[in-house]
């Protein structure tokens, strides 16, 4: 019993002649006889009656093409799902990002990519950046937006990018007027600082201590959107990316802060764990996105 001789006795049954069948498969009639003839030969008992030239079904053919065609039914659903594969209409997305990019970046990635492939199921996830890597590391996620060391080797960097950081602070600040905001400006002003071990952090620290410059912690707070909440209120001047104070519009004034303190973050993938279709698709909607922010630049 082979594919071409069930795929015979199918289209015999269903177009209820072997004439007929033989059309349908654009072979010959007499090439439909020796397959339902190999067939019975195969399975031990008659599928038709020969009577006047037709071909009637016995009752074992009845109960027989019930079978074949649950199994049609699976090959069909089978072929179904490989087309929904292929075209990305069946397929999923685990990604994870640090809060930066999570407010306007990640979503207009997935807006475009969700326009072209609507099938795609997207999980998104906002942690920190140590989770975030450990999580691609793991191998839980597809792909992962986060601060790290380039010297990990867990994880595979596929881009990499710096944008600066400013001082978000309330708008009817004094210092609010201001084109560029240094240590020196911010001596004695209360600052909602970054948690300590951040890579921010670190470097806030640094330039303050070159400017001779000792900073007045109100508040330790962590992530950035915390800290320009904070510094929304009035309660202190927080020193984060430039990107997070945009989400409170009218309620938060950014300044530049100098000497400059880079901000970098890179999208990361499991080492050694090719891409999947769905996530190779997202990237490119990634970095298209990231290409239309003229503060946000892609590293070597």
């Amino acid at each position: 019993m082979n594919q071409r001789q069930i795929q015979a006795f199918r289209q015999v049954m269903r177009h209820g002649s072997i004439t007929a069948a033989a059309q349908a498969l654009n072979v010959s009639q007499p090439a439909v006889s020796r397959l339902i003839a190999d067939l019975e030969r195969s399975i031990g008992f008659p599928l038709f009656l020969r009577q006047g030239g037709r071909s009637e079904p016995t009752t074992e053919a009845r109960e027989f093409i019930q079978e074949v065609e649950r199994m049609f039914y699976g090959l069909d659903r089978l072929g179904q799902a490989a087309r929904e594969i292929k075209d990305l209409r069946r397929a999923t997305l685990h990604v994870a990002t640090m809060p930066m990019v999570s407010f306007e970046i990640v979503p207009k990635a997935l807006k475009g990519l969700l326009a072209e492939r609507r099938g795609i199921k997207v999980t998104h996830d906002v942690h920190t950046s140590a989770r975030i890597v450990d999580m691609v590391a793991s191998r839980q996620l597809d792909l992962g937006v986060a601060q790290t060391h380039i010297e990990r080797r867990d994880v595979e960097f596929l881009a990499s990018y710096r944008t600066y950081c400013v001082c978000a602070l309330s708008p009817d600040h004094p210092l609010g007027g201001r084109d560029v905001l240094t240590p020196r400006d911010l001596r004695g002003e209360p600052l909602v600082a970054l948690a300590h071990h951040t890579l921010t952090a670190n470097y806030v620290t640094q330039s303050f201590a070159e400017a001779n410059v000792n900073p007045n912690i109100a508040i330790e707070s962590q992530p950035s959107y915390s800290a320009c909440g904070l510094a929304a209120m009035g309660v202190g001047i927080a020193i984060v990316d430039p990107m997070t104070p945009r989400v409170f519009r009218e309620n938060l004034r950014a300044i530049p802060f100098e000497p400059q303190i880079p901000f970098d973050f890179h999208i990361v993938k499991p080492a050694d764990l090719p891409l999947s279709r769905a996530a190779e698709e997202f990237r490119v909607h990634l970095l298209e996105t990231l290409a239309s922010f003229s503060d946000i630049h892609a590293l070597a």
